[in-house]
């Protein structure tokens, strides 16, 4: 999604967001993600402005004070950027993947069950299971912060069950260039 992101040439404009809007956002940042309002205020306090930064192919960067702070893809689920993820690492499920998936993790590529259910990988326990369509945190083999953020395509059971295909799409990895933008 931001494999060939540019600040001078895929963003279309700044805008800032209503106060309407503004709680709607908040209430379903509550609902989408494992977070607290006190949390959510640390990371997003309510004295605060929200500006609505527009890019190409109809991704939304929503920023507080031009720190990105997350974004959404058409109506899809709101996305906390990776470097949220670094300072909040329970505000999403967990998945790893094994050693051998991490260099198709940092070039962007979708994550295969194959490398989510093999001796390095982890899914979580059938009592725990995610269902198809939920955001999660891509985590690699031996190290410790997430390498990713991606978005199930199949349940983890049917990842376990089928072990072929893609299991997750990456949404944002280490090193896609809004990664190397601190600000907007």
């Amino acid at each position: 999604m931001f494999k060939k992101f540019s600040t001078a040439t895929d963003i279309s404009g700044h805008t800032p967001v209503k106060s309407s809007v503004q709680r709607q956002l908040r209430a379903a940042l509550l609902s989408q993600w494992r977070i607290e309002p006190e949390t959510l205020e640390s990371i997003w306090p309510k004295k605060e402005g929200l500006v609505h930064v527009k890019c190409r192919e109809h991704i939304s960067i929503y920023t507080v004070n031009g720190k990105p702070i997350f974004f959404q893809h058409f109506d899809g689920p709101l996305v906390p950027t990776l470097r949220l993820l670094h300072q909040y690492p329970y505000i999403l499920p967990m998945v790893k993947i094994d050693r051998g998936a991490i260099r198709f993790m940092l070039a962007g590529a979708n994550m295969m069950c194959p490398g989510l259910t093999s001796a390095g990988g982890w899914l979580p326990p059938a009592e725990e299971g995610l269902p198809a369509g939920t955001l999660v945190a891509v985590h690699a083999e031996g190290k410790e912060h997430a390498a990713g953020i991606g978005l199930c395509k199949l349940s983890t059971e049917d990842m376990k069950k089928i072990n072929k295909n893609v299991g997750v799409e990456t949404l944002a990895y280490l090193g896609d260039d809004l990664w190397s933008q601190k600000s907007l």
